[in-house]
């Protein structure tokens, strides 16, 4: 297959990534795990802040719209996802089926409540991180990355972690709403400290894309 840029394989790449974390993050979302003794999340949580940081990276080479269609697409991916596993659920295993049906729905039929509070948080989130991000690109022009990395992703977050527990966990009786109220503040704290920790690993990735990019300006010429 031949593509007709190096800024289309790039697409291509971050694309590749950003659809895989979201989905992996839906499948394995039912799995509640604690984190230093302190608060309970799902293991999900641990990929958002990467999706985030592909969205920045999105943003900063393809603009507002491709961000918006990749999210789009993804929706349309998640809710794909949703509606195979319901076909699954509601097909009966095999007397000799390694995993049962009880298992089977135990595991994938919270992913499910997960799936539903994922699409509608991370439409809002994205939507919000999209607008927030182009705010500060505007100001800033191409300085200060980690301020419209970093900030798009405070406020974009915020709006994620509280939707999406409230829908996945505190709607099918896993939690009450205290009980939210005091997970997802941690989580989003966790996912705002992980944001802090992977501002180089933007740049890094920022200057590894461009490089890429300029190789094709160079060989034009």
């Amino acid at each position: 297959m031949n593509f007709k840029s190096r800024k289309d394989i790039v697409f291509i790449v971050l694309a590749g990534f950003f659809v895989t974390n979201t989905i992996v993050a839906e499948l394995i979302g039912g799995k509640l795990i604690q984190f230093f003794g302190t608060f309970t999340q799902s293991v999900g949580i641990v990929l958002w802040p990467f999706v985030f940081l592909l969205t920045d990276l999105i943003n900063e080479h393809f603009g507002k719209n491709g961000v918006k269609k990749l999210t789009f697409i993804t929706i349309g991916l998640i809710i794909y996802t949703y509606l195979f596993l319901t076909l699954a659920i509601n097909i009966p295993a095999t007397n000799f089926s390694p995993v049962s049906d009880l298992n089977f729905k135990i595991i994938f039929g919270q992913s499910q409540w997960i799936i539903i509070g994922s699409i509608i948080a991370f439409l809002f989130s994205q939507l919000v991180d999209v607008y927030i991000f182009w705010l500060f690109r505007n100001k800033t022009g191409n300085k200060l990355i980690w301020l419209r990395a970093t900030g798009s992703t405070v406020v974009s977050q915020l709006i994620d972690t509280f939707v999406v527990q409230f829908i996945a966990f505190v709607i099918p009786g896993v939690w009450s709403f205290n009980t939210l109220l005091v997970n997802a503040s941690w989580g989003y704290v966790f996912k705002l400290i992980l944001a802090i920790c992977i501002i180089p690993l933007i740049y890094l990735l920022h200057g590894l894309i461009n490089k890429y990019l300029e190789k094709e300006t160079s060989e034009i010429k």
